[in-house]
């Protein structure tokens, strides 16, 4: 492997890779796949939705696939354009450059992809790291966004690193040592509020196994960046959410934005289907609202 690689192996790059298109056919949607150039390097954009529809952006979370956080959102599929890019250094197709999830680096790649769109503004959803690319985007080019919403966001506030490392860090060293599911399965329970599917658990457990994971946390976005955003904006947090609870989020979510509408869940990271279902309601009614 090449030493810029996020990947161990060319094994487990195909195991990730195999694992992406599987996810994919199980949406049972027609997406049209494409590559864009970036300041940053080639990214791999999937588009669905009528050719007709209203720009939407969907940024997949961290250290995890497109099409598994895409899938909690495809109840917007039939209305809106919808682009959803491979976060450019995270598994995927897109270029494996690490890019810092601190300054204005990821405004640009976004601001590179609308560009070869023809996109002048557009809404974004971004659960978890993407949230935290969406809030980089407020800060350094606010008249990109129409509206945004981000679920179980990071770049806001962090839960306890204590509980952290207890339930996340040093089970996942345990299951990197001797891949015990019982390690991994405490990890998806942490992760989930005790609901990730099968499936979604399996893969996680091949992500830490095959991938150099992105151990940096996008920045914890100040007041200040954000003086110059002023649109609508949903915040969706969970109640049991390990990496970003709720309480600490929305508090910090009122300080630093000034259009903000907030709402939370008794789910974890990882929404259960429950929940789901009652996050897109929220989302739908958000956007027709403030995106017609």
């Amino acid at each position: 492997m090449s030493a810029q690689s996020i990947y161990k192996s060319e094994e487990g790059k195909r195991t990730i890779l195999n694992h992406y298109e599987s996810y994919l056919s199980l949406l049972n949607v027609d997406f049209q796949r494409m590559y864009v150039e970036t300041c940053f390097g080639s990214t791999h954009l999937l588009t669905t939705g009528p050719a007709d529809g209203k720009p939407l952006f969907i940024l997949q979370g961290g250290n995890c696939i497109n099409p598994i956080t895409l899938s909690w959102f495809s109840s917007l599929f039939g209305k809106y354009r919808i682009y959803a890019p491979d976060t450019i250094g995270h598994p995927g197709y897109s270029a494996e450059t690490r890019v810092s999830a601190k300054d204005a680096s990821y405004a640009l790649w976004i601001s590179d992809i609308m560009n070869v769109l023809n996109i002048e503004k557009s809404a974004f959803v971004g659960p978890s790291y993407g949230a935290g690319i969406i809030l980089r985007i407020a800060a350094h080019m606010p008249e990109k966004i129409a509206c945004s919403v981000l679920v179980a966001p990071s770049g806001l506030q962090l839960g306890s690193k204590l509980i952290m490392i207890r339930k996340i860090l040093l089970p996942m060293l345990l299951f990197k040592m001797n891949a015990s599911q019982k390690h991994l399965q405490g990890i998806a329970d942490a992760m989930s509020f005790n609901s990730m599917k099968e499936i979604d658990k399996q893969i996680i457990g091949d992500i830490f196994t095959h991938v150099k994971l992105e151990q940096n946390m996008p920045k914890l976005t100040e007041k200040r960046e954000l003086l110059n955003y002023f649109s609508p904006t949903l915040v969706v947090a969970g109640q049991q959410d390990i990496f970003f609870p709720d309480k600490k989020v929305i508090k910090k979510a009122k300080g630093i934005i000034s259009n903000v509408i907030t709402t939370s869940y008794e789910m974890g990271h990882f929404p259960s289907e429950q929940y789901v279902k009652l996050m897109n309601e929220d989302i739908k009614a958000f956007l027709s609202e403030n995106y017609s």
